[in-house]
């Protein structure tokens, strides 16, 4: 079972794009979700999320998505109020219970609990079972960097499915991204992987383009490596773990791990054979203080950035660089010059705020 998420018309080839002030656009996709009735600080932390990812180069998981949120809240599939449920405390290690509540919101309130704890603790741990979508993982992570704590960020959807085990044909994981912050004294590294090789709305994307992936990404039904995406999300096929044919134990085994961190520790999980949009979460956050000491670690993250920044680039690379480091300086040219937008998402965008009564945002 898939749930399947609208494609980016941002990144179909030629696709024209206008930039929008930042601001601007908060406050509209804050005022719709609102006027769908979510509650404002809900609405608020899902509109900042998602802004974030297009501010930071991730248009899949940015504003393309607000139709499809809308959608979900006036269905009543995303819970548009509620209470968090404690399923567990103990001071370090809390599990909750989110009740298809927003998991941007959810993942927020968590990242709060963690800066109330962490100088007591050292380490935090919290998992949440049973969230809506959550998004692009690297967005939350600069909270907690900017702090000097590192994060180690992951989720799962457990009804939902679309990459088989290594050696398997039928489908049973999802992506199963796992992300982490790491700062240094100047830009955090900020990774978010996937244990897949792509995912499944972006083999949605290629396949309703009529387009190819670059190389064999998936398994046919007869489990056959292909580089066609209808093989993979229409035809009973399957994406392909990290790694291929050949090396696809390494995306496998990290599958198992987030599976075993966002669901066996939440306690909820493909066992218990959820429906529709249900996603788990795991966040652990570190104090690099209560170990060798802040200054140690910034010291070492600092020179291992630089390091890989100043090895020699192969033929046809311009240069090297750490996870992240583009996401961050997009950011900041969206900040100052506006945030990019297809003309097809700003179209959906458009539709939505007129039904709503609200002004349509023009570009700069």
């Amino acid at each position: 079972m898939t749930h399947t998420l609208p494609h980016s018309p941002s990144t179909v080839e030629g696709a024209a794009e206008s930039r929008y002030p930042a601001d601007r656009l908060l406050e509209d996709v804050t005022k719709l979700f609102v006027h769908a009735g979510l509650a404002a600080d809900k609405a608020g932390t899902v509109a900042s999320t998602l802004l974030d990812a297009d501010m930071m180069g991730h248009a899949t998981h940015g504003l393309v998505l607000v139709p499809w949120y809308l959608e979900a809240i006036e269905s009543g599939s995303l819970a548009h109020a509620g209470e968090i449920e404690v399923v567990s405390d103990r001071g370090a290690c809390v599990a909750w219970n989110g009740h298809r509540l927003p998991g941007a919101w959810l993942i927020h309130r968590a990242i709060d609990l963690s800066l109330e704890r962490i100088a007591e603790h050292g380490v935090f741990t919290i998992t949440i079972a049973g969230a809506h979508h959550t998004g692009a993982l690297a967005t939350y992570l600069p909270r907690l960097t900017s702090r000097g704590l590192m994060p180690i960020l992951s989720c799962s959807g457990p009804a939902s499915s679309g990459v088989a085990p290594f050696g398997g044909m039928r489908p049973l994981f999802t992506p199963n991204p796992l992300a982490a912050g790491i700062p240094t004294s100047q830009d955090p590294m900020l990774l978010d992987i996937s244990s897949s090789i792509t995912t499944n709305n972006r083999a949605r994307q290629l396949a309703s383009e009529g387009r190819r992936f670059p190389g064999a990404w998936a398994i046919d039904a007869e489990g056959h490596a292909t580089d066609d995406p209808v093989a993979a999300v229409q035809d009973g096929g399957s994406l392909l773990p990290v790694g291929g044919l050949d090396h696809g134990h390494k995306g496998y085994g990290m599958a198992l791990l987030v599976e075993a961190l966002t669901q066996g520790l939440s306690g909820l999980g493909r066992n218990s054979r959820p429906k529709g949009v249900v996603m788990n979460v795991f966040l652990q956050v570190i104090d690099p203080a209560a170990f060798g000491g802040t200054d140690a670690f910034v010291t070492e993250t600092t020179w291992l950035a630089d390091a890989c920044r100043d090895n020699p680039p192969r033929p046809g690379v311009r240069k090297v660089r750490v996870p992240g480091e583009q996401a961050m300086v997009l950011h900041r040219a969206a900040q100052k010059h506006g945030v990019p937008l297809s003309a097809g998402t700003i179209a959906a965008l458009a539709d939505r705020l007129r039904a709503a009564g609200l002004p349509v945002p023009t570009p700069l």
